[in-house]
């Protein structure tokens, strides 16, 4: 039975052509919001697995009375179909390593859903039911890293969740990993029903890699943000001269990223008694013998070129959502059903190249981020280049205290994995399957990848942050800072308090980290000026 036709605060009405955005996307997985199917779309579901029904009686049609894969040339007799598509599944539940994230867990299925939501795979009913029921319920599939090619999809992955949906396997329900079969019992669920293709419909398609690469995107986005507004207290720090933000230097590079970042910087930085004036930089700025300039005319790359390095950052993460919103709005199985045409069409849309592209993107951009905060934080470790601070923002005594010196280990270190994790998986084909899939696109892997790259960006980013808040304190300028800028002193000293003496400083990297995951900056507009 499907959900009732009655709109209600706090759900996500779906409905007939409805294109689901990022944003609503997000709030499903972050927020519980409740799914609801509308009658119309049902019954448009409904249309196409009745047509698929009729149309298959007299046609030979991959995964219904054929074989799979390469023995796709082998009749598949009428009593035996349901039959097919149950070893489908058990056959290709064979992933291994840990199990994916629990936000990666829900999102695969919300997107298995949403390409069902096409009305382009003929499957029965019973499969959008149980899996809108198993993600307003927040029972979990079981699946496992790894497995999958990027080339049928993700077959591996999917056929863990497709094991569950037919009530076998076991399942993540209330924080525990507990039979399938038992969570089905105590929430009166029952397995989908094998009419046609649901095998081959559950687990052919770019759902997994699809799936965490939103997060992935919505994580880049949260780092880019603090990335910006860190690069800007920097800024400040150093007092920097305000005209390599400038909309007239910015605007001549003509790149939208560049000048987007150029205008948040001015945005960001708006109210600050911090940042000097081009203008005002004259021959005061030198001693007598006019030999030295006291003020610096220009500062390091990583402070002065923000806007040429976050630019492509931001250009990146903005055709991102471009790519996976139109992924996870498509019908990415094979074959497709065509109500328009009265037709079965064989192709290759579960193939998963444009995710697998986009991660590679994503992460390299997102390592780049890790490398600017790495570069940002030696510029304030090392004495001899800034002039300003104690050698690693030491607000002890010097030689004794230690200061933030070894925190310095674990931002480079964690920085160089990022730089060789950004290897690009999309060219690493391996044919498979007797050759079969003689190109496959790695979707997955490429999507793991980047989640670990941006986990370690957050961590770089952690320190950072400690490293800015101690600086701030030692050069006594907290009330000389934007006034967003302070908002982001004050929110990180409520978790790290100024230190002077030594201590282990482990956990509070940790607590920052999460500070950083659980906060979506709202960074000021042109009008908050």
């Amino acid at each position: 039975m499907h959900f009732a036709n009655i709109p209600r605060p706090g759900m996500l009405y779906l409905l007939k052509n409805s294109f689901l955005e990022l944003k609503d996307f997000i709030d499903v997985i972050q927020n519980n919001v409740e799914l609801v199917i509308s009658d119309e779309l049902y019954a448009e579901l409904k249309k196409s697995h009745d047509f698929l029904s009729d149309f298959s009686h007299d046609k030979i049609i991959y995964g219904i009375n054929t074989g799979l894969g390469p023995m796709a040339q082998y009749k598949i007799l009428d009593k035996e179909r349901v039959q097919l598509q149950l070893n489908l599944i058990r056959s290709h539940a064979v992933g291994a390593g840990i199990t994916l994230d629990d936000a990666s867990l829900k999102s695969s299925m919300l997107c298995r859903l949403n390409s069902f939501l096409q009305a382009r795979s003929g499957i029965d009913l019973s499969c959008i039911d149980l899996l809108v029921q198993m993600i307003n319920l927040n029972i979990l599939p079981f699946i496992p890293e790894h497995g999958g090619v990027g080339a049928s999809g993700d077959l591996v992955q999917l056929a863990h969740l497709a094991l569950n949906m037919i009530g076998e396997g076991k399942v993540k329900y209330k924080g525990e990993w507990v039979s399938c079969a038992l969570v089905f019992e105590l929430e009166g669920l029952k397995p989908v029903q094998i009419t046609l293709r649901e095998g081959l419909a559950l687990i052919n398609g770019t759902s997994v890699m699809t799936g965490i690469g939103i997060n992935n995107l919505n994580e880049a986005q949260r780092l880019f943000n603090w990335s910006l507004t860190l690069s800007c207290i920097i800024n400040e720090i150093v007092e920097s001269f305000d005209d390599h933000f400038s909309d007239e230097l910015n605007a001549s590079k003509r790149h939208q990223g560049q000048i987007e970042v150029a205008t948040q910087m001015q945005n960001i930085l708006s109210g600050s008694k911090r940042i000097l004036k081009r203008e005002n930089y004259s021959f005061d700025h030198h001693p007598s013998n006019n030999q030295v300039y006291s003020k610096k005319v220009q500062e390091y790359y990583s402070i002065r070129c923000v806007p040429q390095i976050l630019g492509p950052v931001l250009d990146t993460i903005n055709y991102c959502a471009r790519v996976l919103e139109n992924e996870l709005n498509s019908a990415n199985d094979n074959p497709i059903v065509s109500i328009k045409e009265q037709n079965v069409l064989h192709g290759g849309n579960f193939h998963g190249d444009y995710v697998s592209l986009e991660m590679d993107k994503l992460k390299i951009v997102s390592t780049r981020m890790s490398m600017l905060a790495e570069r940002q934080l030696n510029f304030l470790f090392n004495d001899r280049l800034n002039k300003i601070l104690p050698p690693f923002i030491n607000l002890g005594k010097l030689g004794l205290n230690l200061g933030m010196q070894a925190m310095q280990f674990t931002a480079t270190s964690t920085t160089a994995e990022n730089q060789t994790l950004s290897n690009p998986v999309y060219v690493h084909s391996i044919p498979n399957n007797n050759d079969n899939q003689d190109i496959v696109s790695m979707g997955a892997n490429s999507a793991l990848i980047c989640q670990r790259v941006l986990n370690n960006t957050r961590q770089v980013m952690a320190i950072q942050i400690i490293a800015v808040i101690q600086a701030i304190d030692y050069l006594k300028i907290v009330n000389d800072l934007s006034p967003f800028n302070q908002k982001i002193y004050r929110m990180a000293r409520k978790i790290v308090p100024k230190f002077i003496e030594d201590t282990p400083k482990y956990e509070e990297i940790a607590a920052i980290e999460k500070m950083i995951f659980e906060t979506d900056l709202d960074l000021p507009n042109s009008e908050e000026r």
